[in-house]
């Protein structure tokens, strides 16, 4: 094997504020795509223009769109708070976000029997994991 230092490649550390940000970013293209796909399983839009949400039997209203619209907005200000929020409380919001975020989804996949949306929740849940993990693990500053 060819140990020449030419062909090493650099891994750079990366800041765990950028690293959070990113993992924030995941969370929330895999939630929306979830949703997105959600539209292809049979019967859902109907019952989405007959007013209710897919096989939930909840009813759209201001109170649901509300409540679905403050979900998607935790993980859109997690990715900024990462990166702007002191250490002390950044490490506290990510690990609360993502805890909350955890039970939310464990609470979705009740029920469910689609694949995709059992796959992309079991991702979530990991990448939920891993920012409680990092932040758990927030780098120490020597005294």
């Amino acid at each position: 094997m060819n140990t020449d230092a030419s062909e090493v490649l650099e891994d750079p550390i990366i800041n765990i504020k950028i690293k959070l940000a990113g993992l924030w970013a995941s969370v929330m293209f895999i939630f929306i795509y979830v949703d997105y796909f959600g539209l292809y399983v049979p019967g859902f839009m109907q019952k989405i223009i007959g007013g209710e949400v897919g096989h939930t039997g909840i009813e759209i209203s201001q109170i649901f769109l509300l409540s679905v619209t403050l979900l998607m907005i935790i993980p859109s200000l997690m990715i900024g708070l990462s990166l702007i929020l002191q250490a002390k409380a950044n490490r506290l919001t990510n690990i609360v976000a993502a805890v909350f975020k955890i039970v939310v989804i464990v609470g979705a996949m009740i029920d469910e029997s689609w694949a995709y949306y059992l796959f992309a929740s079991f991702v979530e849940l990991a990448i939920l994991s891993l920012i409680i993990w990092y932040a758990w693990t927030w780098p120490r500053q020597a005294a």
